[in-house]
């Protein structure tokens, strides 16, 4: 199979696992939201049997995602391309769909709860998707690529501290929460969102992704 076919596979298995995923969504917040699905917050507890449910099944999206970038290509850097590039283009197809499904989100800065490992990460559905736009870039162009361009270490290192700048914009309003419990989650209704957090850690992503050159680093990559 050519890179092109490859790349144009993994793009349909993300687009594909996106409906999915969306669908999934629209039966829980049917479940939980019938008169305002469209509507998440206040928030709702999930049952815990829900929750379990929930947790198993945002662990097993993860480990689908990596199985097929593992069978897809070889080499650290590539592997990794192809694990953003699905996460990215699953992310950003998982709202179009819901958009599609239930029109939500209905604006540029609707929250939305993203993930719960650890705990709940909250924050507008726009965040997540710039950061889901560019793995999908970056992976596509990597894997498009006819030369080795491993990451360098000085980049990984900066893409890491973005990574954990992002994530804990995503983390921090739920954070004051965890004293109370689950409880404290109740009724939660989004306050201000850390830009100030968010902004640098994506702007530090690019940055250590761009810093690919092509020599090795990894003496395995291809």
């Amino acid at each position: 199979m050519t890179q092109t076919n490859r790349l144009l596979v993994l793009a349909l298995f993300a687009i594909a696992m996106a409906h999915v995923e969306a669908a999934l969504v629209v039966y829980l917040r049917e479940l939980y939201y019938p008169d305002h699905p469209r509507m998440i917050f206040p928030l709702r507890l999930l049952h815990p049997a829900h929750l379990g449910i929930e947790l198993a099944r945002e662990t097993a999206t993860v480990v689908m995602i990596l199985a097929v970038a593992l069978l897809a290509e070889r080499g650290v850097t590539r592997v990794f391309a192809a694990f953003v590039f699905v996460f990215g283009l699953w992310d950003i197809f998982y709202y179009l769909w819901l958009k599609l499904m239930i029109g939500w989100p209905s604006g540029w800065l609707d929250w939305d709860v993203l993930f719960l490992i650890p705990w709940p990460w909250f924050g507008p559905w726009i965040a997540p998707a710039l950061i889901a736009l560019w793995f999908s870039l970056w992976g596509g162009w990597i894997l498009r690529s006819d030369r080795p361009r491993p990451l360098t270490r000085v980049g990984l290192a900066i893409f890491v501290i973005g990574t954990l700048l992002a994530l804990a914009s995503f983390l921090l309003p739920g954070a004051g929460l965890l004293p109370q419990g689950a409880e404290g989650f109740r009724g939660y209704r989004p306050g201000n969102f850390a830009w100030w957090l968010f902004v640098p850690g994506l702007l530090l992503m690019v940055i250590g992704l761009v810093l690919v050159r092509p020599s090795a680093v990894f003496k395995h990559d291809r």
